[in-house]
């Protein structure tokens, strides 16, 4: 059976077409015929046989009795519309949901989960005001982010590992590596933020930077069973203003076919000196709801620009890291400027053969071109005198996805289970010229404004690397004693090719081809029915090394470097409200030069302790927080300087508490307030030069009313509240951002 989703036309997208090395007609791919399509541009599919895509809900608000202008009592409101099935339900409170997508083992209840897993919903995400997925992250205590305010990219430690700070698709949509946008997701178009901690290759695969802390998947808007329109007004400090606009719509026989619209433009100057935005999103989503088939399609384009975007900071190794600044100020001169345009696509399917065995298979991609013209600041003293070295760069960057695979459910004696095979492959190119300026004299204090230099774009952006990352995983959980006891084993073949090029003569440089097996073992035992016990080994993936040319093995290729973590825990659900309590250890080769001779002999060693909480404490108050305590050493050097230090970035104690509580006095009417902590932070391995500890505090408030008869949410936040100056993160490599101004935020939504 041919089941077409969307219009044909038959050609590719050109960067598709690159990597799958195929003329512009039709690819067949294993297991499942697909024929590809290009829908305004994009990416489109027809699917013969099975596929799966998960049909995602929109996170249903807790309702609330509010008064009305004055007198009387509202009827039951909800502010984010309705669940959609395919997605676990929000828990009490309505701010985190009760599971997460484990990539390959698909939605799993956090109580059945053998990890940490947090999974934020759009009723949290529109109640922060969230803009982009670091704003979402901030309210988990092992998360940090080395982006910064006013700055072009999304990057975060997790668990004291990097995420994304060489990007590529570092966060995963809708289950997949290679889609999102580059640099930056914006939130208009995401309807849940989830994270599972610690390295998850046989989960998700390979990811394509490295990034073994854990994993960011972001869930996309779709169609709700009721009909939405909604618009949304919003200002932030400076003349940051926009409006976001959200349709759904279902059609069809039972309203199988659905159709979630998402528009946004924000532009202005914003809370740091000197600074310009303009960003515009369009989202669309179609899905299909049948008796046997599913399937979605999703189609993302944004743009965003900045004017004196903000830049992180170095330092000389025998430098001191003065007092931060206010957060306003901005040492990037106003002639400065960056521009990223990404559009991406995605389409999943699955068919259900029967009752237990369904087939799915997913293809998408993602297209980012950068521009940008600025430099990243060296402070030289104490003083807080810089330079800077403005340089115009441009970057062209392609990324191919697919994969496909079957689920199969049964029963041996006793035992439950559930399987699924995968096969998957992965793509990317980056292409890339540059021109330097000249360098450039300022002060952290009190920035100086130099005149406008004329940097020549580069006449060259040529092929800088290939890389490729396929493998096939095999997976079973093992059900029994009525779900008490849940056994999840499994494996990933993945194979990592990789070629780098000379950026003039696009010769070849390097190549790399390896493989690996990752392992996962996870338990978890449920004495109690509100009660689980869990434990995991699980094994992330890097990319080895090349020996260096200095060394007397040159050449020499390193398999994927193996990180390994072990973790147990135990999760409490009290009813309204679940507190967990997880114990883990990841360790994390890396190669090295010692004398002559380049070995894998290096490792870091992450060891922590997570508390976390979230739900109703009661019906009018609300929590969301954790501690995470942190003893990160680097136990393999070759260097007596750095032998068991702490590694960069990485600090002691992480802390976050935020609550909300729906005042008695003005129906309608919630108070909100989150403390964040961190502590101290080192800059180099050595541990010579240390950001001290931080605490922030944000306010806010959200009104929820009725207006000419229409449902109307009023809200306002106050981040960096008493406007604290400090250094928020360190980037692995040693560069370290300031934190952000006090900013205020305000936004009505009305549903028409």
């Amino acid at each position: 059976m041919r089941i077409m989703l969307i219009g044909y036309s038959p050609r590719l997208p050109s960067f598709a077409c690159r990597f799958l090395r195929t003329p512009p007609t039709r690819l067949v791919y294993p297991l499942a015929s697909v024929r590809v399509m290009t829908v305004m541009g994009l990416i489109g599919i027809s699917v013969l046989g099975e596929a799966h895509a998960q049909a995602p809900a929109v996170t249903a608000a807790p309702a609330e009795n509010v008064k009305a202008e004055g007198a009387g009592t509202l009827s039951e409101v909800t502010v984010s519309g309705e669940r959609t099935s395919g997605l676990p339900t929000p828990y009490a409170g309505g701010q985190v949901a009760r599971g997460a997508r484990l990539g390959v083992l698909g939605n799993t209840d956090t109580m059945k989960t053998p990890f940490s897993v947090s999974s934020y919903t759009a009723q949290m995400i529109q109640d922060r005001q969230a803009a982009t997925v670091a704003d979402v992250l901030a309210s988990d205590s092992s998360i940090r982010s080395t982006g910064q305010a006013g700055g072009l990219l999304d990057a975060f430690f997790i668990r004291g590992f990097p995420i994304g700070e060489g990007n590529l698709g570092e966060i995963a949509f809708d289950g997949q590596y290679g889609v999102a946008p580059n640099y930056r997701l914006f939130t208009d178009y995401i309807e849940r933020v989830e994270v599972v901690k610690g390295p998850a290759a046989l989960l998700y695969g390979m990811s394509p930077n490295s990034g073994i802390g854990g994993v960011v998947n972001v869930v996309p808007k779709r169609a709700l069973k009721t009909d939405l329109t909604r618009f949304t007004a919003d200002y932030a400090s400076g003349s940051q203003a926009g409006g976001h606009l959200d349709v759904s719509r279902r059609f069809g026989v039972d309203r199988q076919l659905g159709l979630r619209v998402n528009a946004g433009h924000q532009q202005g100057d914003t809370a740091v000196d000197r600074q310009a935005r303009k960003a515009t999103v369009g989202a669309a989503s179609l899905d299909f709801q049948g008796e046997r088939l599913s399937a979605s399609l999703d189609l993302i384009s944004q743009v965003e620009r900045f004017d004196a975007p903000s830049r992180p900071f170095l330092v000389p190794t025998a430098g001191v890291v003065p007092t931060a600044p206010d957060g306003k100020r901005n040492v990037t001169q106003s002639w400065e400027w960056s521009k990223v345009e990404d559009q991406s696509a995605l389409l999943r399917a699955e068919y259900e053969l029967n009752d237990k065995v369904s087939l799915f298979a997913n293809v998408g991609g993602a297209h980012t071109t950068a521009a940008r013209l600025f430099g990243t600041p060296t402070i030289l003293n104490a003083a807080g005198d810089t330079t800077t070295v403005p340089a115009y760069f441009k970057f062209d960057i392609d990324r191919v996805t697919a994969d496909t695979g079957l689920r199969a459910r049964f029963n041996t004696a006793a035992v439950q289970h559930a399987v699924t095979f995968q096969v998957s492959t992965y793509q990317d190119r980056l292409n890339r010229g540059s021109t330097n300026g000249v360098a450039v004299l300022s002060n952290i204090y009190s920035p100086i404004a130099r005149a406008e230099q004329s940097v020549a774009a580069p006449t060259q952006v040529s092929k800088i690397s290939e890389t490729t990352l396929s493998g096939a995983a095999l997976t079973d959980t093992l059900s029994m004693l009525d779900e008490r006891v849940l056994l999840t084993i499994g494996a990933r073949q993945q194979r990592v090719k990789s070629d780098n090029f000379d950026p003039v003569t696009s010769a070849l440089t390097s190549s790399y081809d390896k493989s690996a097996v990752t392992p996962l073992l996870g338990l978890v035992v449920k004495p109690w029915k509100n009660v689980s016990l869990y434990a995991n080994y699980i094994e992330g993936l890097s990319k080895g090394d090349v020996a260096p040319l200095t060394a007397s093995n040159a050449g020499e290729i390193f398999a994927p470097y193996k990180s390994k973590q072990t973790e147990v825990g135990v999760k409490f659900d009290h009813g309204s409200l679940v507190t967990t309590a997880s114990l883990f250890q990841i360790e994390k080769p890396s190669g090295q030069l010692t004398g002559n001779v380049f070995a894998v002999d290096a490792e870091q060693r992450n060891r922590g302790l997570e508390f976390n909480v979230f739900g109703q404490a009661s019906p009018s108050l609300r929590l969301l927080g954790g501690v995470t305590l942190m003893d990160a050493k680097l136990s393999q050097t070759n260097n007596a300087a750095t032998l068991g230090k702490t590694p960069v970035g990485v600090p002691s104690v992480q802390a976050n508490v935020g609550a909300e509580w729906d005042t008695s006095w003005i129906g309608g009417l919630t108070l909100t307030a989150s403390a964040f902590y961190t502590g101290e932070q080192n800059v180099n391995q050595a541990n010579t030069q240390e950001l001290p500890a931080w605490t922030r505090f944000d306010l806010g408030a959200r009104y929820t009313t009725k207006v000419a008869g229409k449902q109307t949410v009023f809200r306002a936040s106050l981040q960096n509240a008493f406007n604290k100056a400090y250094w928020s993160g360190v980037a692995s490599y040693g560069a370290f951002v300031q934190g952000a101004p006090r900013t205020l935020l305000v936004s009505a939504a009305v549903d028409f």
